[in-house]
């Protein structure tokens, strides 16, 4: 029976008024980037992309942030600043979806790196 896994991982901000998710290519890039500040952001983010999940979690449906919300949350409007306070204080979540392609079955598996 044939089957395919996918990883996804995103840092998961839980603010003080909403939860903020953005997506990085790994785990490891994430923690080398945090022991060492001089590598670039694009090789730690995948897309440049802040979502807001209304405080539903990681695991819900994701918007675009406004302006505003960014302000309120982060101090600031400047997405390359929210990413790198989203890295800082954020968890690392790795999910490796498993896909039965057969019978159409999928399977979920979520781990939290701190």
């Amino acid at each position: 029976m044939p089957r395919g896994n996918v990883s996804q991982v995103k840092v998961h901000y839980h603010g003080k008024e909403d939860d903020f998710v953005i997506f990085v290519d790994d785990v490891e890039s994430v923690e080398k980037w945090k022991k060492d500040r001089s590598i670039p952001l694009a090789q730690v983010v995948s897309g440049f992309k802040i979502f807001v999940t209304h405080k539903h979690g990681a695991q819900n449906a994701h918007d675009t942030p406004s302006k505003q919300t960014l302000e309120n949350e982060f101090g600031t409007q400047n997405e390359d600043e929210v990413l790198v306070k989203i890295l800082e204080g954020g968890i690392v979540q790795e999910t490796e979806m498993e896909q039965w392609l057969s019978n159409g079955l999928d399977g979920i598996a979520t781990t939290n790196h701190q």
